[in-house]
């Protein structure tokens, strides 16, 4: 994920910070019929069926309604959260969308619509009613630390963060995301798909180091808490976030930071966005969590079948 020197207390993973901090270590604060839904349909209308002959054309006239899968993107303001909000926007024959701001001026950005709710995630009662009737929750929020005045890369220097009071990563990684996955819970969602980050292995990982934040520390705390609660999940840590078009590569899943390793460690913001989607519709993807990077572009072909790409996965966190 890259972050974004804008005065924002926290949004979806916007990190990218500028020279002279090395690109290995910069680039990257992230922050069909397997389908569960396809296999409920079926086993209702075999029910219908096997009962009331009468009532079978009722009872799938039903499913098709509630086929429409009910999917709320938090963070739905940040560079990537508008990326999820507006696929899920564009295929409303499958979803019908719903996104999760901070402010009134986030919802204005991203068109105002009566789908977007304004919340705060720190205060687990502001998010209560966006949840209310969700199928599918994918988390994009995520504390962003700002740049110290005076930084002045022709003089060699490095750069210095802070975190506003009030969205420390404890407060919004930690907290927040605590928060909403409870109210997911509470509400019987039926999935949550979390974005995260890699490098949360490496307690001394220079992004734990900014603002004094241990930002990979309170992902990874929420991640644990996310696959602890009993919802199915998917947690995607995501590579260094880049603003190019999506689908026109080879992506790659790992586990344990085994990518940072390589040099295919990053991965365009609309292609994160697809597999989020793509989560929802392949129980392969269910009770897992991996690391995200794609090829160059041209490099491989490009990622076309996402339960070939989830059924590589076999980690669990």
């Amino acid at each position: 994920m890259d972050m974004a020197h804008t005065r924002v207390p926290f949004q979806c993973h916007k990190y990218s910070l500028p020279s002279p901090v090395s690109s290995s270590s910069l680039r990257l604060l992230s922050s069909s019929s397997s389908s569960l839904w396809s296999f409920s349909s079926s086993f209702a209308i075999r029910r219908s069926h096997k009962g009331v002959k009468g009532r079978v054309g009722i009872s799938v006239a039903t499913m098709a309604d509630s086929s429409k899968r009910t999917v709320i993107v938090t963070g739905a303001g940040g560079r990537t959260g508008q990326i999820v909000y507006k696929k899920l926007k564009e295929r409303s024959a499958e979803y019908v969308a719903r996104g999760l701001v901070r402010t009134e001026e986030s919802k204005q950005k991203i068109g105002a619509a009566d789908d977007v709710f304004v919340g705060d995630i720190r205060n687990a009662d502001s998010i209560v009613p966006a949840i209310q009737g969700v199928d599918a929750l994918i988390i994009l929020t995520s504390a962003v630390p700002q740049m110290k005045a005076g930084f002045d890369p022709t003089k060699g220097q490095r750069p210095e963060f802070y975190f506003e009071d009030g969205a420390y990563p404890e407060q919004v990684d930690w907290i927040g995301q605590k928060n909403q996955i409870d109210a997911a819970k509470a509400a019987g969602v039926k999935q949550v798909v979390l974005v995260g980050s890699m490098g949360g292995t490496d307690l001394n990982h220079p992004l734990n180091s900014l603002g004094n934040g241990n930002i990979l520390v309170w992902k990874r705390k929420a991640e644990q808490y996310l696959a602890d609660s009993g919802i199915p999940y998917t947690i995607i840590r995501a590579g260094g976030l880049q603003d190019k078009e999506g689908g026109l590569r080879e992506l790659l899943v790992g586990k344990d930071d085994e990518l940072l390793k390589t040099e295919t460690r990053t991965i365009a913001r609309p292609d994160v966005a697809e597999v989020c989607i793509q989560a929802l519709n392949f129980v392969e993807a269910q009770f897992k969590a991996f690391d995200l990077a794609s090829k160059p572009e041209g490099a491989g072909s490009p990622t076309k079948d996402f339960k070939a790409l989830f059924s590589q996965i076999t980690t669990r966190f």
